[in-house]
């Protein structure tokens, strides 16, 4: 079996990181495979550095139809048995690429929004042989949209714990973030984009009575100028930094006291799997799939999306009683060994590939 995955995507952010976890671990049990990525991105890099096969291949946006001619020729040649989708990006292209090519397509959904269009309903419902949607949440947002239920499977995102389970020493962390050594560290670790909520923190902070809070912003995207703004219009300057990208993440998650993740829409969140990994206790909205990464007084507390006083409430709590939070540290490590190992994860794919292929023969 040989499968040809596809990322457009530039970055190396939640979705990219499951393509690192299901190529390799699809590797390691004798599935043959090749990657579809920008040429020289962060992907196409971190894939040849472990020894695996990409084919750079540009993508411009969804008008670029020359995109699936470029899909479709890949696919021959590589005599590829399936090809598997990976980002909503180009997904209508790439289905296309798949049905010219004359080989069953696979679509992952990891973002809990409606479908853009009724032809992006049909493409879902008639050119995929299976959606594979990262939760239960995306499952039925899928289905609500008109993508018949035979077509969708639910196999979610997972993490490596290892990496995340030796931080760096406390004064490390400490002194890399210019951090006072009595602070209760909260983190978010998001895209700076509107729907991952960072303003309901910032709202909640500025009447949150404690001294000791400082919190840092992992990430970067398009609204960092107005939330930088925000920061100082609410006079958190001493209380709030902003990180940027960092690619050393798993060296300084552990050393967090929180991870609050105020999203208002989410299709799993990768950081959630990441902090739960690293013993860290979560606050978290209520809403899409964080609900299933997040279970309310295990590994964290959840609250109504956009509601700033139950946040402040929930972040309080934590910071009062911090023996609580360091209980449902242990706690999320345990989930995810549970419930969400990439060796699982692997599996499911093999298990979706060979039953596909099965059915075609």
């Amino acid at each position: 079996m040989k499968v040809l995955h596809v990322e457009p995507g530039k970055g190396l952010a939640g979705g990219g990181q499951q393509v690192l976890y299901i190529v390799e671990g699809l590797r390691s049990r004798g599935v043959e495979g090749v990657v579809a990525c920008e040429p020289d991105g962060p992907l196409d890099t971190q894939l040849r550095a472990m020894g695996i096969r990409t084919a750079p291949t540009i993508y411009s946006g969804d008008a670029d139809l020359f995109y699936a001619a470029r899909l479709r020729d890949l696919a021959a040649r590589e005599g590829a048995d399936l090809v598997h989708l990976h980002s909503r990006r180009g997904a209508v292209l790439g289905m296309i690429a798949a049905k010219w090519a004359g080989v069953p397509c696979v679509t992952s959904r990891r973002v809990d929004d409606r479908l853009s269009s009724p032809v992006s309903v049909w493409a879902h419902s008639r050119l995929n042989a299976r959606v594979v949607c990262i939760s239960d949440a995306i499952r039925r947002v899928m289905q609500n949209a008109g993508v018949p239920a035979d077509k969708l499977v639910t196999i979610r995102s997972s993490v490596d714990p290892a990496p995340w389970q030796h931080p760096a020493p406390r004064p490390e962390f400490l002194a890399e973030f210019a951090l006072p050594d009595d602070a209760f560290v909260i983190g978010v670790v998001a895209q700076l984009i509107p729907r991952k909520g960072h303003r309901y923190l910032f709202e909640a902070l500025s009447e949150l009575a404690s001294e000791r809070v400082r919190v840092v912003v992992f990430g970067n995207g398009r609204s960092q100028a107005e939330l930088e703004q925000m920061v100082a219009q609410l006079g958190l300057g001493a209380v709030v930094q902003f990180a940027g990208q960092r690619w050393d993440l798993p060296r300084w998650m552990g050393n967090l006291d929180l991870l609050v993740h105020p999203a208002t829409m989410e299709g799993l969140g990768v950081a959630l799997l990441q902090a739960s990994s690293a013993g860290v206790p979560i606050v978290a909205s209520a809403a899409g799939g964080i609900i299933e990464a997040v279970r309310h007084g295990v590994n964290g507390l959840l609250v109504p999306p956009a509601d700033v006083p139950a946040l402040r409430e929930a972040i309080a709590l934590l910071l009062a009683d911090e023996s609580r939070g360091v209980e449902m540290g242990r706690a999320g490590m345990a989930l995810m060994a549970s419930e969400y190992s990439a060796g699982a994860m692997v599996e499911q794919h093999i298990a979706l590939y060979q039953g596909i292929l099965a059915n075609r023969n």
